[in-house]
């Protein structure tokens, strides 16, 4: 059984690229697992450069077939910002709660016809010795007006889907696979992981 590596420290997202492409028999596994302790630094102008970098870079570490992924925030009134600095918005020492209580403040004067964003994924699949592609989810959505939801993490209380009526954090998970932009991004991606594993 062929062990394919996320790129993460994070259980739950390895557990989600599982879950998400059940068709492959493979042993997940993520970084800590085969003690890979460092992280590779996200020095990318763009998400794609971002993935890129980490998969190349832990498969040839690891040896191992490799998905990383690069993710972010783009909201329309700022611009496209956060973008690649999602995760550090408004400063490195903030818990995700101030980071997207920050955002909230930028946008208090703005409209809701105005607040438009989306989520945007991008995935990459290496192998040891080569880059073999990449994939791109996007999730449409707006910045709702205060959170809303304890599901998910990060910026998902605060990201409304109209055409459901809740936020991202209120999604049941089943849901939010589905219409997630790593949902997207990993369905996309599984046709060319077929023809790696092969």
């Amino acid at each position: 059984m062929p062990k394919l590596l996320v790129a993460t420290h994070n259980q739950g997202k390895v557990q989600e690229y599982a879950e998400m492409l059940t068709d492959f028999a493979g042993q997940w596994v993520g970084l800590d697992e085969i003690d890979i302790g460092w992280d590779v630094a996200e020095t990318g102008r763009t998400f794609a450069e971002n993935a890129i970098l980490k998969a190349t870079t832990y498969a040839r570490e690891s040896g191992l077939l490799t998905l990383a992924d690069d993710s972010g925030l783009e909201v329309d009134a700022l611009d496209g910002q956060p973008g690649v600095y999602t995760a550090r918005f408004g400063g490195p020492d903030l818990t995700p709660v101030q980071r997207y209580q920050y955002l909230l403040a930028l946008l208090a004067d703005t409209p809701d016809d105005l607040r438009g964003a989306r989520f945007k994924c991008v995935i990459a699949l290496a192998s040891p010795d080569a880059l073999l592609g990449t994939t791109t989810g996007v999730c449409p959505g707006q910045i709702a007006q205060a959170p809303a939801g304890d599901g998910g993490f990060g910026y998902d209380p605060v990201f409304f889907l109209p055409e459901h009526g809740l936020t991202m954090a209120e999604l049941p998970p089943g849901v939010k696979h589905q219409i997630s932009h790593r949902g997207r991004a990993l369905r996309k991606m599984a046709p060319l992981l077929a023809t790696a594993i092969r």
